[in-house]
Formats: C-alpha cells, sequence, structure tokens
C-alpha cells in the first residue's frame, strides 16, 4: 500500500525532513513509455487473434526506447505472420481508439473477459485497460488515451527465449522514426559501396554484383586447373 517515487535532486545544496520540493516528470520519456505499454497490449490481443487463444504473456520490458514481450507459443513465427501481426496492431492505432482505465471489481473485470497474467495475485478491485473490445487486460501501468498516440507500430526481432516461450522486440512513435533514418543510412552506404545510383537501384546493383563474382571465381578455376594441367605437362618433359 506504500507508493514510492525515485527522483534525481537536480538544485539546491541539500534536503531535509520537512523541506518542501517541485518534483516533475520527464514529460517526453514517459509519453514515449505509454506507447510502448499500449503497444504491448494491443501486441498481445493481435498475438491472441492471428496465433490462438494459447498464447499468454510469460514476460514484459517497456520502457522510453523499446518494449520486449515474450509469449507462450510452440513455433517460432514466420515472416508472414509478423507481418500480419504488424499491421494488425497499426490498423487499430491508426483507427484512433480510445484507451480507458477503470477501477472495479475482479468479478465485474472476468465478465468482460480482461486478460490477467497468469500467477499474479489481485486483490478484489483491479484497474481494467481497455482499447475498446480490440484489448481488454488487468493492469497498473501508465498509457496512451488513444491508440492514435501510439504513432506507428515497428518488430525489431522475433527471437525464442525458453521452450515454448517466444520474443518479440519493438518499438513505437519517435522509435520508428530513428529505426528508420539508421536503415536510411545503412542503404545508403550500401548504395555508395556498390555504386548505385539510388536506394531503389540497390538490389539490382547488388544481384549483378554477385553475378559478377561468381562468373569470375569460376573462371579462376578454370584458369587454376590450365596451370596446374601445364605444370603436369612439364614435368613429364623434364622426366
Amino acid at each position: 500500500g506504500v507508493v514510492l517515487h525515485i527522483a534525481r535532486f537536480i538544485s539546491g545544496d541539500s534536503i531535509a525532513l520537512g523541506d518542501k520540493v517541485h518534483a516533475q516528470i520527464d514529460v517526453e520519456k514517459r509519453e514515449a513509455t505509454r506507447r510502448n505499454h499500449t503497444a504491448a497490449h494491443l501486441l498481445q490481443a493481435a498475438l491472441r487473434k492471428h496465433l490462438g487463444s494459447h498464447v499468454e504473456q510469460a514476460g514484459q520490458l517497456v520502457n522510453s526506447e523499446e518494449m520486449r514481450f515474450d509469449f507462450t507459443h510452440f513455433s517460432a513465427l514466420s515472416g508472414d505472420e509478423l507481418k500480419a501481426i504488424e499491421r494488425e496492431v497499426n490498423e487499430v492505432i491508426l483507427k484512433g481508439i480510445p484507451v480507458e482505465t477503470r477501477e472495479m471489481p475482479i468479478e465485474e473485470a472476468k465478465k468482460l473477459g480482461a486478460m490477467a497474467l497468469f500467477g499474479e495475485k489481485y486483490g478484489d478491485v483491479v484497474r481494467v485497460v481497455s482499447a475498446g473490445d480490440f484489448s481488454v487486460e488487468l493492469c497498473g501501468g501508465t498509457h496512451v488515451t488513444n491508440t492514435a498516440q501510439v504513432g506507428c507500430f515497428k518488430i525489431v526481432g522475433e527471437s525464442s527465449v525458453a521452450a515454448g516461450v517466444r520474443r518479440i522486440e519493438a518499438t513505437t512513435g519517435l522509435g520508428v522514426m530513428r529505426l528508420l533514418d539508421e536503415r536510411t543510412a545503412m542503404l545508403e552506404e550500401t548504395a555508395s559501396s556498390v555504386k548505385a545510383n539510388n536506394l531503389k537501384d540497390v538490389p539490382a546493383r547488388a544481384a549483378a554484383l554477385a553475378a559478377e563474382c561468381k562468373s569470375l571465381n569460376k573462371e579462376l578455376e578454370e584458369l587454376k586447373a590450365k596451370m596446374a594441367s601445364a605444370k603436369i605437362d612439364g614435368l613429364f618433359e623434364n622426366a
């Protein structure tokens, strides 16, 4: 029943019991964390919709930079499955669905079909976070007030963390913008290396270089074979 705040003392010489202080959150960081947290809820709903109701949260990390979601599933997700799940989450984001937080008796929350964490203990009154009918979960964390505030959602990776447990790493909002900037920079560097005139020419240019390399390797092997044959003939001549 105790609420704790962790803070950094940034001005003044000292602090003592009874002093009045001004506490302020890092608004930009908090908003980014909210976007990632709400996206985690939307992701779980999308996973259950596309993979099945056996999917349950097995762990979660949410901060201002990223969102990491562990869930129960028996196999790796295919590229098509990941694309469909990512698209589903983004479609819900673009619909601009209000995100509501309500406190209610736990029995009432169960009737709403609210998702609960396996093994977690809940009191008689719980906090329910819902994005329309798409996602309804028991949660005490911070969230956006409308799915549109998430901006956009991008899956960065999918992997195994334990037997029967998969992990999806993703980012939202400004994190997606940073990811796009990084990948664009990589493409521009690659375009320069393969001497492509623009980014859209990179795949064709890379394919052409690969074919050229394969052809040159074949020629090299043929020359090596000819040289080896010539040396053998020379050995017999001077025997």
